[in-house]
């Protein structure tokens, strides 16, 4: 691998000039609005996104409003869809904001792509209740990715790079890549899918596969990862990945979905048997029909300006913490971390 062709001030303008330019693309094209969003929430109010179930958040308590607990978020999954409940936006609009996230637990912490300091721009968008199908999921799934290839040809045209981006992403079901590849890893599916397309979309994660897996986690109250889409093909809800050729694998930017309805969340909620969410203050609201329809997603800030500034670690884009034996690492073989 040869060292970055970006100066660390370089690499500096190039991130905020990749930004501007990637919110702007987006923004425009899925109608989406900024708002201010929150960096903690009520640990009792239901709106943390518990991810896998098994990362514990950063929690504190303040003083003079008492014995509230309050969690730095995972992410903001939920707090979107309460957030255009009470923006009153119409059907076709929404929202987006940047997010900011800690994830301590983070196990792979010493991998060149995952951090403790998780940015992303979290967006969500109003849809009809008709919307909810596979056809439309595709579609967004397109435009987000246009915006990406946008992007794309900005950069490499200001910075000297060379573009490695496929012009189309390649759908495919979670069922049908386990039986393309079986035997393998879901991790080595997806190297192999993205080797072979260069972008796709994985559809269906979260639910139980033919063999009793799943092909990654997903948390039962936000996503549809249950409606049945096609015979054995159950999910309304995927993965954006690329092919990193920096890295030479498989490389996720974008987690998304259509999400739950009060059917789906109870049926979800089941399948994980956590039905006792169901009395929390979002999902009785959600159940109760309080909430619009929506589809939305997480798209990271540090992932796709590490992936289209060509870095090696996603440590050349953010300012975070590592292990000492990572940063040595990353010395030796001429990375510069910010």
């Amino acid at each position: 691998m040869t060292a970055s062709r970006l100066t660390l001030i370089q690499t500096e303008r190039a991130i905020l000039d990749l930004k501007r330019h990637f919110e702007d693309t987006l923004t425009s094209s899925l109608r989406l609005h900024r708002v201010s969003a929150p960096m903690f929430v009520d640990a009792g109010s239901g709106l943390q996104d518990n991810l896998n179930g098994i990362e514990r958040p950063v929690s504190f308590k303040v003083p003079a409003i008492g014995d509230t607990c309050f969690e730095i978020v995972h992410s903001l999954a939920k707090w979107k869809r309460l957030a255009l409940a009470r923006y009153g936006m119409p059907e076709g609009e929404g929202l987006y904001t940047d997010m900011n996230a800690l994830r301590p637990d983070e196990p792979t912490i010493t991998s060149a792509i995952h951090s403790v300091y998780v940015d992303q721009w979290d967006w969500e968008r109003i849809m009809s209740p008709q919307q909810r199908n596979l056809e439309f999921l595709k579609a967004t799934v397109e435009t987000i990715y246009n915006a990406i290839l946008a992007t794309e040809h900005h950069i490499c045209s200001r910075y000297d790079l060379k573009k490695f981006l496929p012009h189309k992403i390649h759908f495919i079901h979670s069922e049908d890549l386990l039986a393309r590849f079986p035997g393998m890893t879901s991790k080595e599916r997806e190297n192999a899918i993205c080797r072979e397309h260069g972008a796709v979309f994985i559809i269906g994660i979260g639910g139980a596969l033919s063999d009793g897996s799943a092909h990654d986690g997903r948390a039962p109250d936000y996503d549809d990862w249950t409606t049945e889409t096609a015979p054995g093909r159950k999910g309304l809800n995927g993965d954006i990945l690329v092919f990193n050729p920096i890295l030479e694998q498989a490389f996720e930017v974008s987690s998304m979905g259509i999400r739950v309805s009060p059917e789906i969340l109870a049926q979800q909620l089941k399948i994980r048997g956590c039905e006792e969410r169901a009395q929390l203050l979002w999902h009785k609201m959600l159940m109760a029909g309080k909430m619009p329809q929506t589809i939305g997603g997480g798209i990271g800030q540090s992932r796709l300006s590490m992936l289209l500034l060509q870095k090696r670690h996603i440590g050349e884009v953010q300012v975070s913490v590592w292990p000492a034996d990572e940063v040595a690492r990353c010395e030796a073989e001429g990375i510069q971390i910010l």
